[in-house]
């Protein structure tokens, strides 16, 4: 009978290196403080369990060796990244236009004059922009298999070290909705909400342009 071990000498390892990662600003984070800020905790949370719920489709797409093809496919890997960084100029686009209109923030995931944020609207946006990320195929593709072991049932493993990213991912992640949602008085200023939407829209642009300009990895 094969033996799975789920904690094996190298999981410290994995730990350190999947903490360290995720607490290094990035898409997630910005995305995350972007909907705290627009809909209230319900919204953060939201939004950080479905780009962690990305992991688990990454970690998949790793094990059954599709991010194997997409890394030897110069055509595929391109298309991905493209698609990734349109969504997140889209992202900056819609941002940047809301601060134009000097558009405030929602109060309780309610906007001025009555109407409602949509509630799967952080579920797209979380998701999405996690599965859409190429970044993350290949850092789970050069990355899991490290931590796994010749005996190991390959997708159950991959799987196990994506739970965990997840668990950890949504540790930090909620705990910046926290302290964004412990702000929303100050945030519910509309001179707030233009100066926040506006940067967010430049570093999402940003990280959207500089995600289209990589070069594939070799």
């Amino acid at each position: 009978m094969m033996q799975f071990g789920f904690i094996d000498p190298q999981f410290l390892s994995f730990l350190v290196a999947i903490t360290l990662l995720t607490i290094s600003p990035g898409v997630d984070t910005l995305l995350v403080i972007r909907n705290t800020a627009r809909g209230g905790i319900r919204d953060g949370v939201t939004t950080s369990v479905a780009i962690c719920c990305g992991l688990f489709a990454h970690a998949t797409i790793s094990a059954l060796g599709i991010s194997l093809i997409l890394l030897q496919s110069a055509w595929a890997f391109h298309l991905l990244k493209l698609v990734g960084a349109g969504y997140l100029i889209w992202l900056g686009v819609t941002s940047l236009l809301a601060a134009r209109r000097g558009q405030p923030l929602p109060v309780n995931g309610v906007l001025q004059g009555g109407a409602a944020v949509s509630r799967w609207q952080p579920v797209k946006e979380g998701f999405l922009s996690n599965v859409l990320n190429p970044k993350t195929v290949v850092f789970y593709m050069a990355f899991l298999p490290q931590f796994i072991a010749p005996s190991d049932p390959v997708l159950l493993k991959s799987l196990w070290l994506a739970s965990v990213h997840f668990m950890i991912a949504n540790v930090w992640q909620i705990g910046v909705v926290l302290m964004v949602g412990s702000a929303s008085k100050w945030l519910a200023s509309a001179r707030v909400a233009q100066i926040l939407n506006a940067v967010t829209g430049t570093v999402l642009i940003a990280f959207g342009i500089r995600l289209a300009l990589t070069q594939r990895p070799l």
